[in-house]
């Protein structure tokens, strides 16, 4: 078992909880697990992505080579199509619709859509929109980990109880919300298979 995912997305939309959470659900299953980190100016608005590679055997490097990624997962539409050289042919990404519009040529968002729709392997959702049905507007990107959980081969019990640990210092009612946003994420996705 082997997967490997690039986590993209901008600086304050929760790439690292994400990581942590796929990580502490790694380690609870005695799975070996590479993370290599790249901010950007986090702080303006700049890219962060994460690689992160996760097996049953012993991972050499803690970065992913290009064309070999399982899955890119974005928080942000126009990153997501950043990362593409990554994929491998067979991979998916899992992205938000939601665009983070922060420069000034930035792309339309019907043209960041079309060039998603086109890709063999993808799902789009509107994670922004799920996350405030789910209670917390500010949990997409665990919305977003939820829909790409089928393409991690880690169970879902695992990830719940990875979001409890990450969340547990911040108390019960934190937890709830980040468990009925991951939930919600892996709805969608089941529904989108049918």
């Amino acid at each position: 078992m082997k997967t490997d995912i690039i986590l993209a997305g901008v600086g304050g939309q929760g790439i690292l909880s994400i990581a942590a959470v796929i990580g502490h659900a790694a380690v609870s299953k005695n799975l070996y697990l590479k993370q290599s980190e790249v901010h950007g100016m986090s702080q303006r608005g700049g890219d962060v992505q994460s690689h992160l590679r996760i097996s049953d055997k012993q991972i050499a490097s803690d970065l992913i080579p290009l064309g070999s990624a399982d899955l890119i997962l974005s928080v942000e539409p126009m990153e997501a199509l950043r990362y593409l050289p990554y994929l491998s042919g067979q991979g998916t990404v899992v992205t938000n619709l939601t665009p983070f519009n922060n420069i000034n040529d930035y792309p339309s968002i019907d043209d960041l859509n079309k060039r998603i729709k086109q890709l063999p392997h993808s799902i789009a959702l509107d994670a922004d929109a799920i996350a405030k049905q789910a209670g917390n507007a500010r949990a997409s990107n665990i919305v977003m980990l939820g829909a790409a959980s089928p393409y991690i081969h880690i169970s879902f019990e695992s990830l719940e109880d990875g979001i409890r640990q990450l969340f547990v210092k911040k108390g019960t009612e934190v937890v709830e919300v980040n468990l009925q946003a991951l939930r919600a994420g892996r709805a969608y996705t089941e529904a989108y298979q049918k």
